[in-house]
């Protein structure tokens, strides 16, 4: 079995030959390992496709969620509404909030992922990049969407969306609604662009930062949404704000994979959530980024001890954080028992 077939048997409830290592990986992280200009691998599709390729190359026994993730930092589904980018040389792009706030966007519609934003790029990209990468016999097999909080926290700004969810609950609702479907229809042109898609990944965290029953009324719902419209695919859900207080609310949606806070105590979340395939949980600055190979194999043992091994992915406790080494990622992987990367000539 290859990474990314470790990573679905596993994932799929099934038990594979070893523990599968899988890690998300982004532009906060991959244009500085590279040693690349960001906007350089924004713009360059060849440039793009390489270093992609190079991850392969580099280590074979890494699962790279979504791999081949064609993606603007956060710009993609908050640009379709109106959004302000500003781009960076050394850094994904920054978001500033719409004007006018949750006002400004009463009647909002669903966008459309083919005229709308930066969708329509990152389509023509998947498009164009599908046919090299299949040629190369790494066909793209999972796409990627921010869901609908997070979404809703770029346009309107984190701290006036937590005060609209409590007191202005019918505009917060109707907009959530809106970004709900445009995800779902966004998710669902970049699996038709490529074709064969067999895994989504959501990405919100500001879920975690609700009450329960905040959480039940005003996120839950919209996040099954998104995941019933993709029954059959590999789920995965990435949400690495500490919520302990929400593991079984959670833990109830229907996705198959929880990339979850590192500051959660692994073995808690695997007892709370049972039903969940678990993507963790070494911390990704502190120690995936920052420590020494020997402090993340010790860390990465600790999650196979705390949890026997089963249904784990061993990873990062969130997405791979710049500055993460070549070495201390050989090193997560040596914790499988795996063999160690190969070098890119």
């Amino acid at each position: 079995m290859n990474a990314w077939d470790q990573f679905k048997e596993v994932a799929t409830g099934g038990a594979a030959s070893r523990i599968p290592v899988a890690l998300i990986v982004d532009s906060p992280w991959l244009p500085s390992y590279a040693g690349v200009d960001t906007l350089d691998y924004f713009l360059f599709p060849e440039l793009w496709t390489r270093i992609n390729l190079q991850l392969l190359t580099r280590f074979p026994d890494v699962a790279w969620i979504p791999g081949f993730w064609v993606e603007y930092g956060m710009a993609a589904e908050p640009s379709a509404f109106g959004a302000k980018v500003v781009w960076h040389h050394d850094r994904p792009p920054s978001i500033a909030p719409v004007r006018g706030g949750l006002a400004a966007l009463d009647g909002i519609v669903p966008a459309d992922p083919h005229e709308d934003g930066f969708m329509p790029l990152a389509l023509h990209l998947y498009k164009e990049a599908h046919a090299r990468l299949a040629a190369e016999g790494a066909p793209i097999r999972m796409v990627a969407a921010r869901g609908p909080l997070a979404v809703a926290g770029w346009l309107l700004g984190v701290s006036e969306l937590m005060v609209s969810l409590k007191v202005e609950r019918d505009a917060t609702a109707q907009l959530l609604d809106a970004l709900t479907e445009t995800i779902v229809r966004w998710l669902r042109a970049q699996a038709d662009a490529v074709g064969g898609v067999e895994g989504i990944l959501l990405l919100d965290d500001i879920p975690g930062m609700l009450s329960p029953k905040l959480f039940d009324a005003m996120a839950a719902p919209y996040l099954a949404r998104i995941f019933d419209a993709f029954d059959g695919l590999v789920r995965v859900y990435h949400n690495d704000t500490p919520c302990k207080h929400l593991t079984g609310h959670i833990g109830a949606l229907p996705f198959e994979v929880w990339n979850f806070s590192h500051e959660m105590d692994i073995a808690a979340v695997q007892q709370e959530a049972p039903g969940k395939v678990l993507m963790g949980n070494v911390p990704p600055l502190g120690i995936l980024a920052q420590g020494t190979p020997e402090q993340v194999s010790s860390w990465a043992r600790s999650c196979i001890e705390k949890t026997c091994g089963s249904k784990l992915i061993l990873s990062a406790g969130g997405g791979v954080s710049p500055g993460t080494t070549s070495e201390n990622i050989d090193a997560l992987v040596l914790a499988t028992g795996a063999g160690p990367g190969r070098a890119v000539t």
